[in-house]
């Protein structure tokens, strides 16, 4: 029998990538593909559900083609998805009636106001552990319903189905055959309680969504359905569900609960793993479900930063002060401070735990002898005190401090990034040699739902450290630029608020 392999479909907020997984969670081949992002106005972010399918569908064909495997030799498939991003497509043609309004979208900042001045807070964050942003699923999802011609009514006629990135490519996957999510993006459209893992009747008719939209809940870890008409020598099992940085959780292997990673791509998100029952934050954090695997709930607490390495690609594309993303360390390690520059990169508003929609980007402390070098090793630093912001907020709600971070994401290839984030949080942070844990999680979901791995215990020997950092300063040195920072928000803040 030859061997086979687990193969992970990550589709991520600026590219698709597909992953080939062996039995040692090592990777065996990878492919990748960027697509277009949409910003038809200030504050929207849009993307084209068929450019989501059709990279990821390329990347899927070209690492099967790389790899010179048959489809016979992939033992399961799992998905993993940038959350939150809505899409809602006709059932009959399977043809999307609006672009995907993706997570970072701003447009119902307005309604979600309005939610909060009515007295909805304590109530949705009650149900779903989720606090009320335009960040979420629902107001997305009733925007549509309120703005694309004739999309009310075809909802109520049961012919639009709804869907996170999930559901889209496992309907795409099944050639329209089935319409699912698992709990973990299930948790991350506001629709859920997360008590009972059921959708909640007295949010759908608060944001007026039809219940025939919703996809079937199933768990993150089971076979669900089989490929069909995208490959024609076999069908591959459908196996594992879960949002990206739910999988990366799991890919970190923070199996026991107060265990913790961050995760580094275009927003950060650090998630505690909380066991079996949720933690309600009083500190501004979400609780939410992590998986469902062998019929139990796991649920994490979450803490989500909308701009991380995105800043990056901000300085490359919007001032266009780098060619590659990779060059940002080594303009950065050209100088040894910021000199006093802090830049808030609150481009899409501020993430936990402020929750401050209206907040915009900001730079403050420029002088006359600010260099792109102190601009780049300051929006290095931003990153590492957002993260720093919402550990703080993390170990008050756990009531204990963190005594590592695991790391994962594109940025973390950055050592200097690394060991900034280690200085700050005066604790180690520690990279694993597979930095891919995101496609990883899901790999080992879909393998659990499979019996390509036996049980969780057989993976989680596999997890190893690729480096440590450690804290090169005393906390005393990293004290004022700490108030620095805080200032900075503030100040930020504040501009938001002042519009007279």
């Amino acid at each position: 029998m030859p061997e086979k392999y687990i193969l992970a479909l990550d589709q991520g907020t600026t590219s698709s990538r597909a992953i080939l997984f062996d039995r040692n969670g090592q990777i065996s081949q990878l492919a990748q593909k960027e697509f277009p992002q949409y910003y038809p106005q200030s504050g929207w972010v849009e993307h084209d559900p068929e450019e989501i399918w059709a990279t990821q569908f390329s990347v899927m064909a070209e690492c099967l083609a790389k790899s010179g495997l048959t489809t016979n030799e992939i033992a399961a498939l799992g998905i993993t998805n940038q959350r939150e991003t809505t899409i809602v497509w006709e059932k009959s043609s399977s043809r999307p009636i609006y672009r995907a309004i993706v997570w970072q979208d701003r447009r119902t900042s307005a309604y979600c106001d309005q939610l909060k001045a009515e007295g909805w807070s304590a109530r949705i964050q009650e149900k779903t552990g989720l606090i009320i942003d335009a960040y979420f699923s629902a107001t997305k999802l009733k925007w549509i319903l309120d703005n694309v011609s004739g999309a009310r009514e075809q909802a109520v006629k049961g012919e639009l189905a709804f869907g996170t990135v999930d559901t889209w490519l496992s309907w795409k996957l099944t050639n329209g055959k089935v319409h699912v999510t698992d709990l973990s993006n299930a948790s991350r459209t506001m629709l859920l309680n997360i008590h009972t893992g059921e959708w909640d009747e007295e949010l759908l008719k608060l944001f007026d969504i039809p219940a025939s939209m919703l996809p079937e809940l199933i768990p993150s870890s089971k076979v669900y359905a089989v490929t069909e008409s995208i490959v024609k020598t076999a069908n591959i099992p459908m196996a594992g569900i879960a949002g990206d940085q739910q999988a990366a959780l799991f890919g970190q292997q923070c199996i026991n609960p107060g265990m913790v990673k961050n995760t580094y791509g275009t927003g950060c998100f650090m998630l505690m793993n909380t066991g079996e029952q949720p933690v309600m934050s009083r500190n501004n954090l979400l609780s939410t479900i992590a998986w469902k695997l062998n019929n139990r709930i796991t649920y994490a607490m979450e803490g989500s930063i909308f701009i991380g390495g995105a800043v990056v690609q901000w300085l490359r594309d919007g001032l266009q002060m780098i060619r590659k993303s990779s060059e940002i360390e080594t303009l950065a390690a050209s100088v040894s401070t910021t000199e006093n520059v802090f830049m808030v990169p609150a481009f899409a508003g501020l993430g936990a735990p402020h929750w401050n929609q209206h907040a915009r980007g900001t730079c403050f402390g420029i002088t006359r002898g600010t260099t792109k070098a102190h601009l780049a090793r300051a929006a290095l630093e931003s990153i590492a005190f957002q993260v720093m912001d919402v550990l703080k907020a993390m170990e008050a709600d756990a009531g204990l401090p963190i005594s590592e971070l695991r790391v994962d994401g594109g940025a973390t290839t950055n050592n200097l990034l690394m060991q900034i984030q280690s200085n700050v949080l005066q604790v180690p942070v520690v990279r694993p040699t597979v930095y891919e844990t995101t496609a990883l999680g899901a790999a080992y979901l879909a393998g659990l739902g499979v019996g390509y791995w036996e049980d969780v215990h057989v993976i989680q020997q596999q997890w190893q450290a690729d480096q440590h950092f450690y804290p090169s300063c005393a906390a005393s040195e990293i004290a004022p630029l700490i108030r620095g920072w805080k200032r900075a928000v503030n100040a930020s803040i504040a501009w938001a608020n002042d519009e007279s």
